[in-house]
């Protein structure tokens, strides 16, 4: 086991709860580390879905524009390193357990206990500061207002699409989910919304904490995919009044039809930093295209089958995936590899979905985090669904799958981070 991974397993067997909410711990180790007010502006991204999008474009532009960008995302897929971004690169084993290891005797001296995730937050931030990077782009890891990345006060905050997840921590109610995102924004600091749908309540939160300007997708900025003069492989992008319009933009690398909305909002956040306005149209389209997040609506080719690897873990990303899939060209059959994490509503990722596959494979990765199989298969018999096989390993899984597959058929992984991860790997893509 090497230096990194033994770092991390410690890390996950410190703490008694693997997700604490709270504030008071990280925060007191971040202020006797000193990384709670860096020197770099700092955008942070929360949401239910599309943050990953958001953040990773936003940081995209933020280097067309000649910031050095430290880029902090959760969670990975495949290496923990993938976290951790400085100028497009992923930090080194050696960087991280060096940052880990100051946060650790920040930790010791404090006589506090942190979570994995506040650690390796704390760890992030420690990196950032030492490497003279002047934009930090931060991705939210569940909720907002008590996240470990919280602990920062963001020079602009943009919340994302908002729909049911992690209720157990955020609620049953959709007001209240926006609530807690909305803990993110400051007063008197920009805060862009991302949803046009968005429940009134986040912008009623947005107005109580004094947030501003308040910039909301389709009243403050617009967008609109091809339309008059536009091919249908390019959008349009408009501030207000006309006071930047960008046209001919190409579409995202990231399909599906919310692509278009997470670009849009991460070139809002990005009009509410500095020097913004210099860069010009063909430097923002170079970014949108060099804009890939693996495992979102990911299309590998890899012979004469069709992959689409997605982390859809909720109702909302379900449905997202069920869109790319109506409007792709149908294929003689479908194929779903599934898991779905404990913790998520696997009947509403299920109902989403309906009618998708031709046949569904449920394998066995022996995680207790998972639904058993067994579990899913049954939702999906109730349901009409053909489960083709259940239980079985991965390996057999996948080897019985391609062998099985005709060319031009499509094999969809999706329901959680772990599934789409264990194929990456098992596959050989990561």
């Amino acid at each position: 086991m090497d230096e990194l991974t033994e770092w991390l397993a410690r890390l996950e067997a410190a703490h008694p709860q693997t997700i604490e909410l709270g504030l008071e711990r990280v925060a007191a180790v971040g202020e006797a580390l000193d990384l709670l007010r860096p020197s770099a502006r700092v955008v942070m991204v929360a949401g239910t879905n599309g943050k990953g999008s958001v953040a990773a474009t936003v940081a995209a532009l933020g280097a067309a524009a000649g910031y050095r960008v430290a880029l902090y995302t959760s969670p990975h897929l495949v290496r923990f390193n993938e976290r951790v971004r400085i100028a497009e690169c992923e930090a080194s084993d050696a960087a991280l357990c060096s940052a880990l290891a100051r946060v650790e005797v920040g930790r010791q001296a404090l006589g506090v206990s942190l979570t994995y995730f506040e650690h390796t937050t704390l760890a992030a931030f420690d990196l950032f500061a030492r490497s003279a990077c002047d934009l930090w782009v931060l991705e939210v890891g569940l909720g907002g207002r008590l996240d470990a990345v919280n602990c920062l006060d963001a020079d602009v905050s943009v919340i994302t699409r908002i729909a049911y997840d992690h209720q157990d921590f955020l609620g049953n109610d959709l007001a209240q989910i926006a609530r807690e995102k909305a803990g993110i924004l400051r007063a008197e600091r920009p805060a862009v919304i991302g949803d046009p749908q968005a429940p009134p309540a986040l912008y009623q939160a947005a107005q109580a904490l004094r947030a501003a300007p308040v910039l909301r997708a389709g009243v403050d900025f617009h967008y609109q995919a091809g339309g008059e003069g536009h091919g249908r492989d390019r959008w349009t992008w408009q501030w207000p009044a006309g006071a930047v319009n960008y046209t001919h933009l190409p579409l995202p690398a990231i399909s599906g039809a919310a692509a278009l909305s997470n670009a849009a909002t991460a070139l809002a956040a990005f009009h509410q930093l500095p020097h913004a306005e210099r860069v010009q149209s063909r430097q923002i389209a170079a970014a949108l295209r060099r804009v890939c997040l693996p495992g979102r609506l990911q299309q590998i080719d890899d012979g004469p089958l069709e992959w689409l690897l997605d982390v859809a873990h909720n109702a909302d990303g379900a449905t997202e995936l069920a869109s790319v899939i109506a409007a792709s060209p149908v294929p003689l059959r479908t194929y779903a590899i599934c898991a779905v994490a404990a913790r998520k509503d696997a009947a509403a990722v299920m109902e989403a979905v309906a009618g998708c596959f031709d046949l569904w494979h449920l394998p066995q990765l022996d995680d207790p985090q998972l639904h058993e199989p067994e579990a899913l298969a049954m939702q999906l018999r109730l349901r009409g669904e053909t489960v083709a096989s259940c239980g079985e390993s991965l390996p057999e899984l996948l080897a019985a799958v391609i062998r099985q597959a005709c060319p031009g058929e499509r094999i969809v992984v999706f329901g959680s981070f772990r599934i789409v991860a264990a194929v990456i790997q098992q596959q050989g893509w990561g």
